[in-house]
């Protein structure tokens, strides 16, 4: 029952998440119609939620200090750091060239490379005569199958009545924004790919370090440094260090609270729980919430591309659940059965007696 309990939490959060990251997917699109950098942004969101996680930190470990921190986790803590500078520039960057709806079916593909790197690094195993590992390696290419339809096949607009794409009008614009379109898509491309790899180094580092708050407290102050020289040297605008909208003060709130520091301490303590792959793999949910909401606060059209991609993408995300369902419930019957012979095997020893002459 415990494990049901701590799977189903896991479950519960990971959806939470998508539903956050999607939302400052938005809230990133209207501020960069206003201007707003990506490099400044990155630098002021996770230096206000350092000011959150720090006291965070020192209050739930106010009355037991937490274990020292070995010099490989350190390693390791500034790769997570390094990788997610990189991947948020990237991240943000395409969004501004597409739509945060690009950027969720972009993100499928995170499941699709993560579980590539776990069985590079042996975090996965891969038994092709198990029906489970058929399914992880059919849904893997499935996955990425769909996030290039949706990427390099737009198609026709699915317009409806009550609802216009606002940010296409005549054809010149249609063609500018369709090579936007690809940039963005080849931006979130790789974005995906080093979020996979972080979470991969997130993974080993948790495991042999399992402490969430302080690992993501650490790594949040690493990435201010960071994201904070690249912002000297990319902006070249004073006035960009400047917020000047309502609009781009709620995108740093929101994501310095909700993002970065609720986010990343979650999604640390599932790669604990359960694996990188596990966390990785509702990475394709947020396609459904970001046609929803593209479609409700940005005006977006639905395009033709968008809904076969995002039922490939489904269908490929659902072959890995399965997968994995497989896969713990022989894990659970082995060890029961294990628990069985084990208990079966104790009133033998208890009861055996020696004779002594």
């Amino acid at each position: 029952m415990e494990m049901v309990g701590v799977g189903l939490g896991v479950t519960a959060a990971m959806i939470a998440t998508q539903f956050l990251e999607v939302g400052l997917n938005t809230l990133i699109k209207e501020a960069n119609t206003n201007g707003m950098s990506n490099f400044v942004f990155i630098v002021y969101s996770n230096f206000l939620a350092l000011f959150l996680l720090l006291p965070s930190t020192f209050f739930y470990h106010r009355k037991t200090a937490p274990p020292p921190i070995p010099t490989s986790i350190l390693c390791k803590m500034f790769t997570i750091s390094c990788l997610s500078t990189v991947a948020q520039t990237l991240m943000y960057t395409g969004i501004s060239y597409s739509s945060p709806t690009l950027c969720s079916a972009m993100v499928d593909l995170v499941p699709a490379f993560t579980f590539i790197f776990a069985l590079i690094s042996r975090m996965e195993n891969l038994n092709l005569k198990q029906h489970s590992c058929q399914a992880k390696v059919i849904g893997t290419v499935v996955s990425i199958a769909g996030a290039f339809i949706v990427t390099l096949y737009k198609g026709t607009p699915l317009n409806f009545s009550s609802l216009r794409n606002v940010i296409f009008g005549e054809n010149g614009t249609y063609l500018s924004m369709q090579s936007d379109w690809i940039i963005g898509g080849f931006l979130l491309a790789t974005a995906s790919l080093c979020i996979s790899v972080l979470l991969i180094v997130q993974t080993s580092a948790v495991k042999e370090y399992p402490e969430e708050l302080v690992m993501t407290t650490i790594c949040c102050s690493m990435v201010v440094m960071l994201s904070a020289i690249v912002a000297l040297f990319a902006e070249g605008n004073p006035k960009a260090w400047i917020l000047t909208s309502q609009k781009e003060f709620i995108a740093v709130f929101y994501s310095a609270i909700f993002v970065v520091s609720m986010r990343s301490v979650v999604c640390t303590w599932g790669c604990r729980k359960k694996g990188a792959v596990y966390v990785a793999m509702f990475n394709p949910l947020g396609m459904v919430i970001a046609v929803g909401m593209g479609v409700i606060f940005l005006g977006e059209s639905l395009y033709l591309g968008s809904v076969i991609g995002a039922a490939t993408i489904g269908i490929g995300f659902y072959l890995v659940l399965w997968a994995h369902a497989e896969e713990s419930k022989v894990a659970k019957e082995n060890k029961e059965n294990r628990d069985l012979v084990s208990s079966s095997a104790d009133p033998l020893l208890s009861t055996k007696t020696i004779d002594v002459l």
